[in-house]
């Protein structure tokens, strides 16, 4: 039959007892499943990470001027990775870097969760904090 009609006998589902075959032009059929998958990659929502920078003896100005930078990131519905960069030898400042991030995270604690907590990598201390859900409107 698909001969006849000079289309491809195309099998849809191997697994089904009977085997379900189809009778289709098979290059439109691949054509419009890589069609759908573009679809699908153009409405998937990409993450977008925001980065803001301390330095080890951040002073309290600067910390609430960054934070609230933070804070419209999050509500904005961005990631935040935020991190201490240890020049020269205040590498020896670890736990001020540490201290730092740790209060970063409680002051935004309640539109944020912390994804990842303050790890050292090379000279730099991350912290990777990411919105909290909406909470859902009640009816």
């Amino acid at each position: 039959m698909a001969n006849e009609q000079n289309l491809d006998l195309v099998e849809i589902s191997p697994t089904a007892n009977p085997p379900v075959c189809r009778i289709i032009d098979y290059s439109k059929f691949k054509y419009e499943q890589k069609k759908k998958t573009r679809e699908m990659k153009a409405k998937a929502q990409k993450v977008v990470i925001k980065e803001i920078r301390f330095g080890p003896n951040t002073d309290d100005h600067d910390f609430e001027f960054k934070l609230k930078h933070a804070q419209g990131f999050l509500e904005s519905g961005f990631k935040v990775k935020s991190y201490v960069h240890f020049v020269g030898r205040s590498i020896v400042f670890k736990e001020r870097g540490e201290i730092l991030l740790l209060k970063f995270a409680q002051a935004l604690e309640d539109v944020a969760k912390v994804e990842q907590l303050p790890k050292l990598e090379g000279k730099r201390m991350f912290l990777i904090l990411s919105p909290k859900a909406a909470p859902a409107s009640k009816k």
